[in-house]
């Protein structure tokens, strides 16, 4: 027998499934476990606010097809990161987070009164996928692979154990650590779907007039762009993506409809006779489906394709229901369509409809790209993220943050490759950015990582950038400052005029909508990073070269025009996005 601590189990476990890196901040009630990782090759990065650690990890997990991994230290530690388990779960990435507890006998249930006490486990079970509490040292490898197992079982998401502090820190005996290969206890195999499926949809796909291709997150949890890309050139049809899965087709290609060319997709999608929908719920922002932005589902056919069954047929009628992990169907499918192609004719007939959605797609960007024009000072908002779009590579990752700094930003950078761009786009969480792009950089040490945010925005979580510092990560961060809560004066002054006067108010002024200044590159030097402040957008690029340069994080506080701002290209659309849509 032999004495080993209990937070060395969990640390053990993690390396064999391949974990480097945990995120998260250091406290004495989960001390065992951080003191193991440099025992077994972890690297341990901490943030100054548990949310920021759910968020790099988040962030981490997605650009790296790994497990994302953070702690939390009981109590006031576990309330902060709540709002990163809500919002990393959301957007599906996978994640396990390690919670610390009170002592055994005194929680589980609260003996009444104990110190940094609650239920931990009943607040992030219904946040999350899965959330157990470990009752005593030996169930510590059990309850691991069953958090493990469930973390890998269909849509990503985060899944949680809370283990006593007097679990992590004691000593046991022990004859040999139980630590198995993940294949002992999951599936390490992607969900293949069954050959007389694939030939259905194919059959669906070779014979349809206008097929349709919408990808979902799942393309790129799958890292399987290569083979959309490669479906859509032998169907030779049109690509849309959900929100998050901007950049599995580069915006640039002839068969991709990326967000900005909205009437293009709308029109796309309305007149397919087949989707294809791959890894993607059609929620809200995909108009759930519904006429008249999709076919009448009476008519048009729709094979979709999904790792969790639940969302299968939920918001549209499945034609054909695929269980499958999105890459190893689209492989699947394309040898089918290799093996037997489309007719030349339906192949002609395709390519004359892709063309004119093309033009539709090019009006449109021709369009938005009037705006640059705009060279005054201080400068237009669409001047930012088109600058960046030229200054850094292509595998270089943005992330952006804000209201209507990330609609700017999301209609003014084109996605070359896949999973380059970040930000939380089925939550909106304002601030996640700044710790994101920490994550990203960690993921990606060779890329440049640059984070677009507002200044609304950036002051959530401003401290992350002595994080960043302290990391040895230089992300870049350009904060666009209008010193005011952007997106919601717009709303603001579009409806109090209505609103007040049913109340029997007076006036039309905005409420608590401004903002006040902060220098937010004097506060980045203050902190030993690199700061600058433009408003003119000749000085854009040599802002960013000496950022680079520094070797630092760096902050360019830039100054843009407060009424441009406003008005944000797409806002009409995502108003209406909030609108159950008419049709069936």
């Amino acid at each position: 027998m032999k004495k080993v601590i209990g937070g060395e189990w969990i640390a053990a476990m993690l390396a064999k499934e391949g974990v480097d890196t945990v995120f998260g901040i250091i406290d004495g009630t989960y001390m065992g476990l951080y003191v193991a990782f440099e025992k077994y090759g972890v690297k341990l990065v901490s943030p100054r606010h548990e949310t920021s650690a759910a968020h790099m990890a988040g962030a981490y997990a997605r650009l790296t097809g790994k497990l994302g991994v953070c702690m939390a230290s009981n109590g006031p530690g576990v309330a902060n990161i709540l709002p990163g388990v809500a919002v990393e779960n959301a957007e599906g990435n996978r994640v396990l987070l390690l919670t610390s507890c009170r002592r055994q006998g005194i929680a589980y249930p609260d003996r009444g009164g104990a110190y940094q006490c609650f239920d931990q486990v009943g607040v992030t079970s219904a946040m999350s996928k899965y959330s157990a509490y470990v009752p005593n040292f030996e169930r510590i490898g059990e309850l691991m692979r069953q958090a493990l197992r469930v973390s890998y079982q269909g849509r990503p998401g985060v899944v949680h154990l809370d283990i006593p502090e007097n679990v992590i820190n004691g000593a046991f005996d022990v004859e040999e650590l139980d630590v198995r290969e993940p294949s002992i206890y999951r599936s390490v195999e992607p969900a293949v779907a069954g050959q007389a499926q694939v030939e259905r949809a194919a059959e669906l796909l070779r014979t349809a007039k206008n097929p349709v291709i919408h990808a979902g997150s799942g393309v790129l949890h799958a890292q399987a762009s290569t083979d959309l890309v490669r479906l859509a050139a032998l169907l030779q049809s049109p690509v849309a993506t959900s929100w998050a899965a901007r950049g599995a087709i580069s915006d640039n290609h002839e068969l991709g409809l990326p967000l900005y060319a909205m009437e293009a997709i709308n029109f796309a999608r309305s007149q397919a006779d087949v989707v294809l929908v791959l890894g993607s719920r059609l929620g809200e922002t995909d108009w759930w489906g519904k006429m008249p932005y999709w076919g009448d589902p009476a008519v048009q056919k729709m094979i979709q394709v999904d790792l969790d069954e639940a969302n299968i047929g939920r918001n549209k009628p499945a034609t054909e229901a695929v269980v499958a992990d999105c890459g190893v169907f689209l492989s699947q499918l394309c040898t089918a369509l290799e093996e037997k192609p489309v007719a030349a004719p339906l192949l002609a007939s395709r390519r004359a409809w892709c063309a004119d959605l093309a033009e539709k797609k090019q009006a449109k960007r021709a369009g938005l790209d009037m705006a640059l024009q705009n060279r005054s000072t201080p400068m237009h908002s669409a001047q930012v993220p088109a600058a960046c779009r030229k200054f850094f590579n292509d595998d270089d990752v943005i992330v952006i943050d804000g209201g209507n700094t990330a609609v700017w930003s999301a209609f003014f950078h084109d996605v070359r490759k896949p999973n380059t761009i970040m930000s939380t786009f089925k939550m909106g969480m304002l601030g996640a950015g700044v710790s994101q792009a920490i994550g990203a950089k960690v993921a990606r040490p060779d890329s440049q990582v640059y984070c677009v945010i507002g200044d609304g925005a950036m002051g959530f979580h401003l401290q992350e950038v002595e994080t960043a510092l302290r990391a040895g990560t230089p992300v870049v961060y350009l904060v666009l400052c209008d010193k005011q809560w952007g997106m919601v004066k717009l709303t603001q002054q579009m409806t109090l005029g209505t609103m007040r006067p049913v109340m029997g108010l007076k006036g039309y002024n905005t409420i608590n909508a401004d903002l006040g200044e902060i220098a937010f590159d004097k506060v980045a030097q203050a902190m030993g990073c690199h700061g600058e402040r433009v408003a003119n957008p000749d000085d854009l690029q040599g802002a960013l070269e000496r950022s680079i340069a520094s070797g630092l994080p760096a902050v360019i506080h830039v100054d843009v025009d407060p009424g441009m701002h406003l008005f944000a290209p797409g806002l009409q659309e995502f108003k209406a996005m909030h609108q159950e849509p008419a049709g069936k």
